[in-house]
């Protein structure tokens, strides 16, 4: 062989593997506290904000999915099990699955999706400059428990006792209840509070409402009552109990009203930061993001089965009112 022709076929052959790796598709690890029928349009609503950047599931990006079920030990192996994989990145969803993402890789980037403070989480160094290989959207549930008091003292003013129905398993529940018990402190609210952790706890907790006397019941933002939010809604109508929940979802599901961002617009920037770091970013370049808008969502239905009468000025403030 004539030594141009070696080199020729010596320069092909090297090109081989950059041509094989530069055709293999991208992996987005997706590793959610919760199950995956409750949550598919939550996951819908991430792969649309992919498809915003370009990427679609199957055409040239993989998706590899863990769902917990919301047994949160379960956690940590699955998270282990996609750096295993050498997913690209891993968007993680709720508190309890971004903290298992943290712990399985300092290297991978993380985008997740938390109702906590992710500083005080220890999730990133700051907001503006999370500084570290993760970063995502807050949806700052959290800290409006003043604000969902507030609503509850509308629409059942004479109430002075509220039950807060809490999981304690969740890593953002005592900040959640902090906040909560400072605002019924502030509004002249009794808190007391009821725990639950797996569905047979939920039936029995719930049973109790009218045995406690209270006027009001106010739903903590935990990942487990979410995908939960059909059981609890019925249990606590059974109870005859004005109710306020963290997510529209809860009053699309017979909850009387919601108040809280939008999850899965939540989601669809998670889509559109995971797609962004697969082109390039870095995580600790792009700032967490933080909900521009609440929405309240108030189910009428659910009222006039309770007795209750929508104040004017409530109904007026809605941004969506389910007949």
């Amino acid at each position: 062989m004539k030594r141009r022709e070696f080199l020729r076929l010596a320069g092909v052959a090297s090109l081989w593997p950059l041509a094989a790796r530069g055709q293999q598709q991208p992996v987005v690890g997706f590793l959610s506290a919760v199950s995956q029928n409750e949550t598919a349009h939550l996951v819908a609503a991430f792969r649309r904000g992919l498809g915003e950047t370009g990427l679609v599931e199957g055409k040239n990006v993989s998706i590899e999915y863990r769902f917990a079920d919301g047994q949160y030990d379960r956690l940590p192996a699955q998270a282990t099990e996609l750096v295993r994989r050498s997913v690209d990145v891993i968007v993680a969803s709720g508190p309890p699955a971004a903290n298992a993402a943290r712990v399985a890789t300092a290297s991978i980037p993380i985008v997740f999706i938390v109702g906590v403070d992710p500083v005080g989480a220890g999730l990133v160094a700051s907001f503006n400059r999370p500084g570290g290989n993760a970063t995502g959207i807050t949806l700052v549930s959290g800290p409006l428990g003043q604000k969902r008091l507030e609503l509850l003292r509308e629409i059942v003013p004479k109430a002075t006792n509220v039950v807060m129905l809490v999981n304690p398993l969740s890593p953002d529940a005592p900040p959640e209840i902090r906040d909560v018990q400072a605002a019924a402190q502030a509004n002249g609210f009794k808190i007391m509070l009821l725990n639950a952790s797996t569905s047979d706890e939920l039936k029995s907790a719930l049973a109790t409402l009218s045995d406690r006397h209270s006027g009001a019941l106010l739903v903590g933002a935990d990942p487990f009552f979410m995908v939960r939010r059909e059981q609890i809604t019925a249990l606590v109508a059974q109870q005859k109990i004005p109710a306020v929940y963290p997510f529209r979802e809860f009053a699309d599901a017979g909850g009387l009203m919601s108040y809280g961002t939008n999850i899965a617009n939540a989601y669809r920037q998670s889509g559109i930061y995971a797609g962004r770091i697969l082109k390039g970013a870095k995580p600790a370049d792009l700032p967490v993001l933080n909900p521009i808008s609440f929405e309240l969502v108030v189910n009428l239905k659910t009222a006039r089965t309770l007795g209750l009468e929508i104040p004017p000025a409530l109904h007026a403030r809605s941004d969506e009112v389910i007949e």
